[in-house]
């Protein structure tokens, strides 16, 4: 049976997905109807002008009669205004309209977004993503700004100008209808290659995105290892690919788009010929006949042209959604069924039996099991690969686990809110993230919960007051985007800061201390003390010396606990893997010194 996805591919339209976008237009149905009204505004008013105008052919200028000219003319000119009045409210609302769906989608989808596991975007590109959420949501608000209500009002302009045709003339009317098959079918048979160049389009548009973000973010990694001609040339490959999207839709325009241009033209001849010889001859036509079909032939054909531009526009709009909406249907959210809120954490942790891995088949942590005593400061140390930082995604719930439990104060982590479990877990990283802000405001996050003052308290209380009030501008000092205007040291203080303030009941230190001078790691250490005294901590350090006065240590190899104890403890083990990398150490030490 073929995939669902594949099907729609072969589909000109999906009206499934078509009626869910419109779903979100019930919150704005007043305007939804009153655009559809302008709409309908606009074809009856438009198909009204020829008629008016035949019948001033017929009765004045034919005739040559004077009385009652000046009437037709008013109403040519009322309908022209009515017209440009319908058109003005119909841009504005079908505009505002799509804006107002596009912000309430992109609001969904990116609260949807904030809540996947962390496996999501350890498989998903970042510029996919903002694709997703940027690009993708400009082409949607088009379906209703230049496409749905345009397509509508053509569609109903033709019916209307098509049923003033046969009741005026039907004669010159077969001429007419006989022509708009030949057209229709182009349309179709344009619509359906339209389609398939679009989805093209659109995933070439997502792998430029991709492309150019990773490669401005790892810039620095592009100019150390001199590869930017081989990236010019990479991204060469990737910008023809999408010009040659671009170019396939060119082509089918460019086919299109004459050979609907020259049916109108060969219809139009031949109603001003047949309609001619009708008119002096057969009298079967009058000269406001001829007049008023000669008016209505372009208003006929110009909206088939219309339609096939403006579904373009709807293709686009459509593929867009299709991809947004794949998005939200993505069920990868770490599943929050905690009722309960960890009030009164006194800081007990327990892994029983937590077996987990990253990828099936591949386990990172074999059926580990430890206990953290409250207010115990515990050390994770171990080779790269060990398991450590896994620990500590654990604890955070970024990721499911396998199998065993995780226990806080001897219940289950998972029967807690995701929110009131992170509100009482800090985490300082090695690899800090500091966003294109203030200091102030990337050591609150902008939490309103605290006040300048409590941020120099807190500065103050472990020592880097006088380092924030060093930049310029202190505390409202930009440090621009990841805090480039920092050292790696001065970014880790800030998190080191930002961790502190929350007061958490368990503080986590992911290598704190790996990449920071001798000055501000003196500075952590303080800090550390202050921070972690009563309090449960979680340290993971590859500098064994930052550790030596944890209460417990714990030595884990290919995700497995090997050793548990003391610093003393432990190097009474002669042969203990902790004695063998603090021997490493210490020899490494005194070879540098």
């Amino acid at each position: 049976m073929m995939p669902n996805n594949t099907k729609n591919k072969n589909i000109a339209f999906d009206a499934r997905l078509f009626g869910r976008l419109l779903g979100y237009t019930k919150r704005y149905y007043g305007v939804f109807f009153f655009a559809l009204i302008t709409v309908i505004g606009l074809a009856v008013f438009g198909a009204l002008r020829p008629k008016v105008l035949q019948m001033a052919m017929d009765q004045n200028i034919e005739q040559q009669v004077h009385p009652g000219f000046l009437k037709y003319i008013i109403w040519m000119l009322i309908l022209l205004f009515l017209e440009v009045v319908c058109n003005l409210f119909f841009i504005y609302y079908a505009s505002w309209l799509g804006q107002s769906v596009v912000r309430d989608i992109r609001i969904k989808l990116f609260n949807h977004i904030l809540w996947f596991k962390m496996k999501y975007f350890d498989n998903s590109s970042v510029g996919v993503l903002l694709t997703r959420t940027v690009t993708d949501m400009e082409r949607i608000a088009d379906i209703f700004g230049e496409g749905l209500f345009m397509i509508f009002s053509d569609i109903l302009k033709m019916l209307v100008v098509g049923s003033v045709m046969a009741y005026m003339n039907w004669h010159l009317s077969i001429i007419v209808f006989c022509t708009l098959p030949i057209v229709l079918i182009a349309t179709k048979i344009f619509q359906k290659h339209m389609k398939k160049a679009f989805e093209e389009v659109r995933n070439e548009v997502s792998n430029l995105n991709s492309f150019v973000q990773e490669r401005l973010t790892g810039m620095k990694i592009v100019q150390l290892f001199a590869r930017e001609t081989i990236e010019y040339q990479q991204f060469k490959q990737i910008n023809e690919r999408h010009k040659k999207g671009w170019i396939k839709t060119v082509w089918y325009n460019s086919v299109f788009f004459p050979i609907a241009e020259l049916l109108s033209s060969i219809t139009l001849g031949t109603v001003i010929w047949l309609g001619g010889l009708n008119v002096v001859f057969e009298q079967t036509a009058t000269v406001g006949d001829l007049a008023a079909f000669i008016m209505m032939v372009p208003m006929m054909f110009r909206p088939l042209h219309q339609i096939a531009n403006k579904f373009n526009t709807l293709q686009m709009g459509m593929v867009a959604a299709d991809r947004v909406f794949k998005i939200l249907d993505t069920k990868s959210n770490v599943e929050d069924r905690g009722t309960k809120k960890l009030t009164n954490f006194k800081g007990a942790i327990e892994f029983d039996n937590v077996s987990f891995s990253y990828i099936e088949q591949e386990p990172v942590l074999n059926a580990i099991s430890f206990r953290v005593e409250p207010g115990q400061t515990v050390a994770l140390v171990g080779s790269t690969g060990a398991g450590k930082t896994t620990i500590i995604n654990l604890l955070n719930r970024f990721y499911d686990l396998d199998s065993g439990v995780i226990l806080f104060d001897g219940e289950d982590i998972s029967s807690f809110s995701l929110k009131s479990l992170r509100k009482n877990v800090a985490v300082v990283l090695q690899d800090v993230f500091l966003f294109a802000d203030t200091v102030f405001q990337n050591i609150t996050l902008g939490n309103p919960q605290y006040t300048l003052k409590d941020v120099q308290l807190a500065a103050k209380q472990i020592g880097i007051h006088d380092f924030i009030m060093s930049l310029p501008g202190g505390y409202h000092y930009n440090v621009k985007e990841r805090g480039t205007m920092l050292s790696s040291g001065q970014r880790q203080l800030i998190s080191f800061l930002r961790a502190y303030i929350i007061n958490p009941k368990l503080l986590i230190l992911d290598e704190a201390t790996a990449s920071i001078d001798s000055y501000s790691e003196q500075l952590i250490q303080e800090a550390t003390k202050k921070i972690t005294k009563g309090r449960t901590s979680i340290v993971i350090a590859h500098r064994l010396a930052t550790i030596q006065k944890a209460d417990k240590i714990i030595v884990m190899e290919a995700g497995k606990i090997v050793e548990s104890g003391t610093h003393k403890s432990l190097l009474r083990n002669k042969e203990g893997v902790y004695r063998g990398l603090y021997e490493a150490q210490f020899l490494k030490q005194k070879a540098l010194s």
